[in-house]
């Protein structure tokens, strides 16, 4: 028999003891509206009509053609209000942070879309909003600053350790620890203790039940491949979940190969990480023998977190889910491809997914279907691309936007 919260032998609660009734109270509230009609009906209508649900599942013809192999679907989670995923979950929190009577929401973000998206719930729903992002995600992740700011949010950078997502993590960890009878902490992912990881999954589950539906009107079967790119896991767990019993379907997740296998090159936790318990759950970390988190690396500020989803682990250990890694450059030439022949342009966690299916598909039976999930767009990692495609236009424009700026 499994223990609530525990996924195996991953998950937990490892936590301060200042925090349990916090939580306690949060997974009562989370209970209580799982069965509230209410709440519920409130939830689904705010997924449809402010956040743009359900969205797109749309064949790639142009690239299935090129490939010459397996069909290739998008699940086009960009198509959502911020532009990714995670403004489903956040939805879900806010709801809940409401009925506890909350009055603050924090959050943590490295790639920017979790903070965007926290941030956008905020205003919708009346909330003081505070965001933590490491100083290197906010160099990398502008736009999304910009946008968090005119949302209203305070956007709270993180200068010490790698100056990135994990840092973050801690960092609102902190605030939430001090402030924890005003302030719901909307953590960004399936990590975190218990019940985060349950909790952020169920939210995201609709991404794999809208796929359900739209691939059995489309080809009156299910897929034989479902791949997304895995961070924390919140995209992987979203459109996972309402297949794992299907066990006809294959679950890629694809992390972050980076620039080499050496630590601090790469982020892929199946790769070279150990079991270990950090930030209050069990799982899989890149970290030394002391326990302490090592430094990561990906071209996508989304992937480069040290940890991964406990549920995730739990099904790596279990052969449910397979693990492959895709490297920076790769995920710059899938990137570059979609773009050219479909139209749509992937943010650099969803290129990751994208690559591996560009691997796949060639070596597939035309009949067999890969469909793949595109987290988000990708607006916000305009900088990083430009700068890694050699763009010298648009190292122009920003020098000659510079002096023009400073007119003002």
């Amino acid at each position: 028999m499994r223990k609530i919260g525990h996924f195996g032998k991953f998950g937990g609660r490892y936590v301060p003891e200042m925090l349990m009734p916090a939580l306690e109270e949060l997974e009562s509230t989370y209970e209580s509206a799982k069965k509230d009609k209410d709440f519920q009906k409130e939830f689904k209508e705010l997924l449809r009509n402010f956040s743009g649900r359900p969205t797109p599942l749309t064949y790639a013809a142009n690239l299935t053609e090129k490939l010459g192999g397996a069909k290739i679907y998008l699940k086009n989670e960009g198509l959502n209000i911020t532009g990714a995923h995670k403004i489903t979950h956040c939805i879900g929190q806010a709801m809940l942070a409401k009925k506890m009577g909350k009055k603050r929401l924090i959050a943590e973000t490295g790639a920017g879309q979790h903070g965007l998206a926290t941030a956008t719930v905020a205003a919708k729903f009346g909330f003081e909003c505070s965001v933590y992002m490491g100083e290197e995600d906010i160099k990398r992740q502008r736009p999304n600053v910009f946008l968090m700011e005119r949302l209203g949010a305070k956007v709270i950078p993180v200068s010490f350790g790698s100056k990135t997502l994990k840092d973050a993590v801690n960092a609102a960890l902190k605030d939430y620890i001090e402030n924890v009878k005003t302030s719901h902490y909307l953590l960004g992912s399936v990590v975190g203790p218990h019940p985060y990881p349950t909790m952020t999954r169920d939210f995201q589950s609709i991404v794999g039940k809208e796929t359900k539906k739209q691939i059995k009107k489309l080809e009156g079967k299910y897929p034989d491949v479902i791949i997304a790119c895995v961070g924390g896991g919140s995209n992987a767990m979203g459109i996972f979940y309402d297949f794992i019993k299907e066990k006809e379907v294959n679950l890629i997740g694809v992390e972050a190969g980076g620039v080499g296998d050496k630590i601090g090159e790469h982020s892929a936790r199946f790769k070279g990480g150990s079991i270990g318990v950090v930030e209050g759950f069990k799982s899989y970390f890149l970290q030394d023998k002391d326990g302490q988190l090592q430094k990561t690396h990906s071209i996508s500020a989304g992937l480069d977190y040290a940890g991964v989803g406990p549920e995730l682990a739990y099904l790596q250990e279990t052969k449910r889910v397979q693990f492959q890694s895709i490297t920076d450059q790769e995920a710059l030439n899938a990137f570059d491809l979609l773009a050219r022949v479909e139209g749509i342009i992937p943010a650099l966690e969803s290129a990751h997914a994208l690559a591996f299916a560009i691997k796949i598909a060639p070596r597939l039976e035309k009949q067999k279907i890969i469909v793949v999930n595109l987290s988000g767009r990708g607006d916000k990692d305009l900088f990083i691309v430009a700068k890694a495609f050699k763009d010298k236009t648009f190292k122009e424009f920003l020098l000659d936007y510079t002096k023009f700026y400073e007119q003002y």
